[in-house]
């Protein structure tokens, strides 16, 4: 019986490409590869290092002149909803929230391509088809869910309004990738989403939840500021704030 290497990751450099996040900057990402029996902890460590997980790839922003991208979680045992994110919740007392198995199916994938024609429509995954959105949800090695949340209709789950894929780590959840139905801006249901997850993760004795990279002076990640008391990740190692 043979035992799997030891051998540390090998890790890689990307070309440089537009920053989606701030005009006129450049990205590169330093990456490696989360496959077979150590791909867990291996994330584990990484997200702890501000590493984010896309599929079988574990990535962080390596960009030479810049430090914008600030890894954020929340810490969940302290946290309490403000005046604003109790009406969210309030708002969404109608949908019931389901976690299970990160396999994707028709239902999904329809919601999803609706959120990025929508929201997305001119950004990278704007031509993604179902067996991309296939590998996006069911192609890891590591403890992966998906959490939906349908509406409340005759007592019963009706209609598929939001979906997100989470992982598991050992000290938290990390929100990899949401999505949910563009024609309901009423429901705020990305913050709904994090708010849930915050309760979750709580539930589960889970003192984090990874919310991604924070960005300074980027309205696309603004809302990450709003979830107090948080850490981020800087070169002294994480950080309270607030």
């Amino acid at each position: 019986m043979t035992s799997e290497p030891r051998d540390p990751p090998q890790f890689y450099l990307t070309s440089p490409a537009p920053c989606p996040y701030l005009p006129g900057k450049e990205e590169r990402k330093v990456f490696t590869h989360l496959v077979g029996r150590r791909a867990s902890h291996l994330n584990d460590a990484l997200t702890h290092s501000g590493f984010r997980r896309s599929q079988t790839i574990a990535y962080r922003p390596a960009c030479e002149n810049c430090k914008a991208c600030v890894s954020v979680r929340i810490l969940c045992d302290e946290f309490a909803p403000g005046r604003t994110q109790k009406r969210v919740i309030a708002r969404n007392d109608d949908i019931i929230a389901a976690v299970g198995a990160s396999r994707a199916d028709a239902e999904q994938f329809a919601l999803f391509r609706s959120y990025l024609d929508s929201r997305h429509s001119d950004g990278g995954m704007a031509d993604m088809a179902m067996l991309d959105y296939a590998m996006m949800v069911e192609d890891s090695h590591v403890d992966s869910r998906i959490a939906t949340y349908r509406l409340r209709e005759g007592g019963k789950p009706g209609r598929l309004l939001a979906c997100c894929l989470t992982d598991v780590l050992d000290d938290g959840l990390s929100m990899v990738y949401s999505f949910y139905a563009p024609d309901a801006p009423q429901r705020s249901l990305g913050a709904y989403m994090i708010l849930e997850h915050i309760a979750r993760a709580r539930a589960l004795g889970l003192p984090h939840l990874y919310l991604g990279y924070w960005v300074a002076g980027s309205k696309k990640m603004d809302y990450k500021a709003h979830y107090l008391p948080q850490e981020r990740l800087g070169r002294e190692g994480w950080m309270r704030v607030g």
